[in-house]
């Protein structure tokens, strides 16, 4: 297959970006994350991370693989108005477009024939760097995969086949002098460009399995799940608004989440309502965890009635974050 018929069968297929390349190790992409590991700069974080003996070898992941299909799905749709009492998800969390890519890639993989492997989300394989080699996008200072139409506003997601499909040129374009994600960043987690610190991300920290540091708590806003700060003021996602105009989300998307709701919640009830988070050992005690930072930041003393259960609880983790709210809203602004 060319590179230009395999262009028509993506736009086909309703994906938004899509490329080729040679099933080969990803040897640079190993090394990097070897060092990065080593400096302490993953935190306890695993994915793709945690055998990269494994997720940068795609020649591997099927037997007689000789093609990598990057795929993109674009996320974005127009956020409404946060109201009082609402926290904030991530915008791509907002509906699972890794299901979607998932379902299109797999037919991809039909309409090519032969033996295929989808790799969505998936622990063994970077997508990111599979997306690089094949000119989907090209890397950002935010660490990000920015695509030439769509910014960083995308999922990505792989197809690994046994047909031979023409590989598709790299995108020469880089960030030049643009810092504007490092500026922005509020806890310098982008201070080394196209490294991210772990230790110091916001989005990390609310997916972490540790109380959330002091210093970083107020800088959460009403963030209660992932940070799009770096994407919000890159810009390779401005005009993004124009291009999308008129897509609407999901009917179930949900970009705000009441934090009452959370926070006086069944655990089991949350666990199977966000589902499609990563939260850890699938605990919705650290969604809670974000919502009592979240509503110390955005609430009022009529708030701290919600806090009392939490105040009282066994749980270490939980009884400290509700202190630290309590005494932020009994501050006042």
């Amino acid at each position: 297959m060319t590179a230009t018929e395999l262009q028509q069968l993506g736009e086909e297929l309703g994906l938004d970006a899509i490329g080729a390349a040679p099933a080969a190790a990803y040897e640079e992409t190993e090394r990097h994350i070897q060092e990065r590991r080593a400096r302490g700069l993953f935190a306890d974080m695993k994915f793709t991370m945690a055998q990269p003996e494994t997720s940068c070898h795609p020649e591997t992941l099927l037997p007689g693989a000789r093609t990598v299909i990057s795929a993109a799905h674009c996320y974005w749709t127009e956020e409404p108005p946060l109201e009082a009492g609402e926290g904030r998800l991530a915008r791509y969390t907002w509906y699972d477009g890794y299901a979607v890519l998932r379902e299109r890639l797999d037919e991809l993989g039909r309409r090519l024939g032969g033996s295929y492997r989808v790799l969505v989300d998936a622990n063994q394989h970077v997508d990111r760097e599979a997306a690089a080699r094949s000119g989907v996008g090209f890397y950002g200072k935010n660490t990000m995969l920015i695509t030439r139409r769509h910014g960083s506003w995308v999922v990505l997601g792989t197809l690994v086949t046994d047909v031979e499909i023409e590989p598709t040129p790299k995108l020469e374009l880089d960030c030049g002098s643009c810092r504007l994600c490092i500026d922005a960043c509020p806890t310098d987690a982008l201070d080394e460009p196209g490294t991210l610190d772990s230790t110091r991300c916001l989005s990390y920290w609310t997916q972490a399995p540790a109380p959330i540091p002091d210093d970083f708590r107020a800088e959460l806003g009403a963030q209660v799940y992932g940070c799009d700060i770096c994407q919000d003021v890159c810009p390779w996602n401005r005009g993004i608004e124009k291009r999308r105009e008129g897509i609407q989300p999901p009917p179930d998307a949900e970009p705000h989440p009441s934090l009452v709701d959370w926070l006086a919640s069944d655990g089991d009830d949350l666990r199977r309502r966000y589902d499609r988070l990563f939260v850890p050992r699938n605990a919705p005690r650290y969604l809670q965890r974000n919502a009592l930072v979240a509503l110390a930041n955005t609430g009022g003393r009529e708030h701290l009635p919600l806090l009392e259960p939490y105040l009282e609880s066994d749980d270490e983790l939980l009884r400290g974050h509700a202190e630290w709210a309590a005494a932020r809203l009994e501050r006042g602004p």
